[in-house]
């Protein structure tokens, strides 16, 4: 999809190009009402071709994975650990996508542009777990 929206993009700017061209002798004072026409025509119509290639190629990059790809996770995993991979403990938790990551799979997941991250707040072991860590506080 991405390789016809580059060549939707080209034809437009072309069409515009012959778009200008075709205006650009009507500056001299010999006006055609025809060419006028006719360049105002193949202008417009290079700018929604070049427009709409745009669009398309836009529409490419945000179009959603399937479910049940890598991308998204088939089925949350049980309370305790990383959401995406479930063997490691999370270390910070992405606010938008709201999931529970651990190092590895930050690494994967991270974008500074969109994703916020805080500290995991979930806890995989046990009682002892909890106990140490509000000793450490």
């Amino acid at each position: 999809m991405r390789s016809s929206g580059n060549w939707i993009v080209m034809t437009g700017a072309a069409v515009l190009l012959i778009g200008i061209c075709a205006l650009l002798p009507l500056l001299g004072g010999h006006a055609d009402p025809d060419q006028l026409m006719a360049g105002a025509g193949l202008f417009s119509l290079g700018a929604l071709t070049l427009s709409s290639g745009m669009y398309l190629k836009s529409r490419a990059g945000s179009i959603p994975s399937p479910p049940g790809s890598a991308e998204e996770p088939a089925a949350k995993r049980g309370r305790g650990g990383c959401e995406l991979c479930g063997s490691e403990a999370p270390a910070v938790q992405c606010k938008i996508h709201e999931l529970h990551l651990c190092g590895k799979c930050l690494h994967d997941h991270y974008d500074v542009r969109s994703c916020i991250y805080v500290p995991s707040a979930r806890w995989t072991g046990g009682r002892n777990a909890k106990t140490l860590a509000a000793k450490a506080r």
